[in-house]
């Protein structure tokens, strides 16, 4: 489905992102590992699509830093010739009530979910113009869309993140590009393992299907959005939710 493409995958280490690099490898996709600070969970993505002969490449860099960002597209040009999918993944939480939200707090969430989501848009999009072809998909979330408690900066990112996915949409649709957004609910992640279980099971009351997702929900997605069988699907936002947003 996905062979002879080439994928950059941000915060592909561990998590959303690991699950996402490892499914584009198994369609036949060349995977770089985009990390910054997670290098054996990276080594141990990268080790798992080359064991079982898939094509990856790992690739450090601060999503926040914009010439960071630059180099890296650069280099994966000068190496493979074309970059065919990005996936805007990387991204952290501080959460906070606004109350006790430090400025920090508010600013590193926004400078890696939502400007390192505009530095590789930025860097990418020539690229893919000229290739007149690209699927890039932003990793958003149902918080971007319904807000949560104590997330004021993570929703503020995220819901960004589906406002620049539409915008671009707009930019690029001509030249066969796609650009769509995936905003997972309640998946099962390092992230969601800290909640106390009585707090799940509240939550999962909430959720149509009951339970909470799995990694694999948001890789499938985002390997549709990344092959052709999508190419009439643009500026668009899929929640991976079980139904927590209707």
């Amino acid at each position: 489905m996905l062979k002879e493409k080439v994928a950059l995958v941000t915060g592909a280490s561990r998590g959303i992102g690991r699950e996402i690099a490892l499914t584009l490898a198994s369609y036949g996709a060349t995977i770089v590992i985009n990390y910054n600070g997670s290098k054996e969970k990276a080594e141990e993505v990268y080790d798992k699509i080359t064991n079982n002969n898939g094509k990856a490449r790992l690739y450090k860099a601060d999503v926040s830093d914009f010439e960071a960002v630059k180099q890296m597209v650069s280099d994966i040009k000068d190496e493979f010739g074309r970059l065919d999918i990005l996936v805007n993944n990387a991204g952290i939480t501080k959460d906070n009530l606004i109350l006790r939200m430090s400025e920090e707090e508010f600013d590193k969430v926004i400078d890696i979910n939502l400007k390192g989501t505009f530095n590789c848009l930025r860097h990418v999009s020539p690229l893919m113009l000229k290739q007149r072809y690209g699927r890039i998909i932003n990793i958003s979330s149902i918080v971007g869309i319904h807000g949560n408690t104590g997330q004021l900066n993570y929703s503020a990112s995220k819901a960004g993140v589906i406002g620049m996915t539409k915008s671009l949409a707009k930019e690029l649709g001509s030249r066969g590009i796609t650009v769509n957004a995936v905003a997972p609910g309640y998946i099962n992640t390092d992230m969601t393992e800290g909640l106390k279980e009585q707090w799940k099971d509240l939550i999962k009351e909430q959720i149509p299907l009951k339970r909470f997702g799995e990694t694999t929900d948001v890789a499938q997605t985002v390997a549709f959005l990344a092959s052709d069988y999508s190419s009439y699907i643009t500026g668009q936002t899929i929640q991976v939710d079980g139904g927590l947003g209707i």
